[in-house]
Parts: structure tokens; sequence; C-alpha cells
């Protein structure tokens, strides 16, 4: 009896292996013909030339001062809307992140980013999502809340292949810039990769099952003003 329990226990931990490297590999092949290393690139390929939202996902943050993660994913946010927005190729800025307590506040720390160091910017084109909690969160509420049909994901390469698959099974027109990886510790890297593994199996059940994120909201278009989502007006 041992040994059939001990036996059960070996194939049903080979199945979980097998399923999670086929999920993966499946999710990199679907996904990488929409990843682009710039964005020249990746505006000459799209399918619509016009109307996207540079959506920058959320990452760590010290109070109001940016981990260098996010602070790569903010600069490029800005510099895609910057080359974008003269001919309506990318019109918003769609910050989304953790704010779900007081005292740690990802949104607002970008968003204070970006006036410092893009002072120019028009404030009205910065969408706010307080509870991109994690990546489904972040995508599904930009269709459903934020009503974007045409997105591209500001991330670190990594994160673009489940960021673009999550994107277009539910049903967005997304692309992926991404980030270099070379300048972070081969430790660090290391971790992201084995944590990116399972959060994709995850990935590919919640878009199984079409999971509803913490929270939705009345809608809050693109199309229209970005203050609406703003909690705080200060800009230090």
């Amino acid at each position: 009896m041992i040994k059939k329990i001990l036996r059960a226990c070996f194939i049903f931990i080979v199945c979980i292996v097998l399923f999670s490297a086929v999920v993966n590999t499946y999710m990199v092949f679907y996904a990488k013909a929409f990843v682009y290393d710039s964005f020249d690139e990746l505006k000459k390929s799209a399918s619509d030339k016009s109307g996207y939202t540079a959506l920058v996902l959320g990452a760590m943050v010290h109070g109001n001062k940016l981990s260098t993660v996010l602070q790569d994913r903010v600069d490029t946010g800005i510099d895609c809307y910057k080359k974008g927005i003269t001919d309506g190729f990318c019109t918003t800025l769609l910050l989304s992140g953790d704010h779900g307590k007081k005292w740690y506040d990802e949104v607002n720390a970008m968003r204070l980013y970006v006036l410092r160091t893009a002072p120019g910017i028009d404030r009205t084109r910065i969408f706010l999502d307080h509870a991109g909690f994690d990546t489904y969160d972040s995508l599904y509420r930009a269709k459903n809340v934020f009503q974007a049909e045409r997105i591209i994901v500001i991330t670190q390469r990594f994160h673009t292949y489940r960021a673009v698959y999550i994107g277009r099974k539910l049903g967005l027109n997304v692309y992926a810039l991404a980030l270099s990886e070379n300048k972070y510790a081969e430790r660090l890297r290391s971790s992201w990769a084995a944590r990116e593994y399972l959060a994709r199996v995850k990935a590919f059940a919640d878009t199984a099952v079409q999971r509803k994120p913490r929270f939705l909201g009345e809608p809050i278009p693109v199309s229209g003003s970005g203050l609406k989502t703003w909690d705080i007006f200060e800009d230090k």
C-alpha cells in the first residue's frame, strides 16, 4: 500500500512538472511575436497605427522612491508616450500598481516621478490604476474599467510574455516593449525566472476561467481625462 501511494505521488508530481513546462513553453511561443526590443520596431509592426495606451506595470517602491526596476519601466513609458503622441500612435499613460494600503502606494510614486521628469506632459493623459495588484488584474482592468483596446505593456523581458498572453486572451490588442535585464545581478534574474515560471501557470489558469479581479468599479475610459483617477494632486 505504501509503495502504491508513493508511486501515485511520484506520478502526480511528474505530471505537474510536465504540465508547468508545457504551459511555459506554449506561453512564450504564443507571445513572442508581439514582444519588441525597440519602440520604433513595435510601431512599424503594430497592426493598428493609433490610439495605444502605454501600460506601465507596477513594482516595488520605497515611499515615493521607485525601485530601479520600476524606474526603468516608467522612464520607458514616458519615452513611449513622447514618441507616440505626435502622430497619435500612443496617446495615454496608464500607471498600474498596488495601492491597497495607505502606507504603500506604487501608483502615486509613479505619478510623482512622471511629473518631476516630464513636467510638460499633459496631465489629463496620465491615468492611475490603484488596484493593479497583479498582471492579470492590471490587464483585465485596462480593458473593463479603462476601456482601452490597444495596449503597449512596459516591463522587463521576463515579464512580457505573460503580460502579452493575458492581454490577448482577454481580447486586447497587446504588444510589449521588453526592457533589458543585463544590468541586474545574476542572482536577481534567476529569482525572477523561477517566480515567473510559476506565475505563468497561474496566468494560464486565470485566463482559462476568466477570473474577475479583486476590484472593478465604474468605467473611466482612457478617451476621457485621467485626472478622474487621481486621488492626490500634490506634486511632491
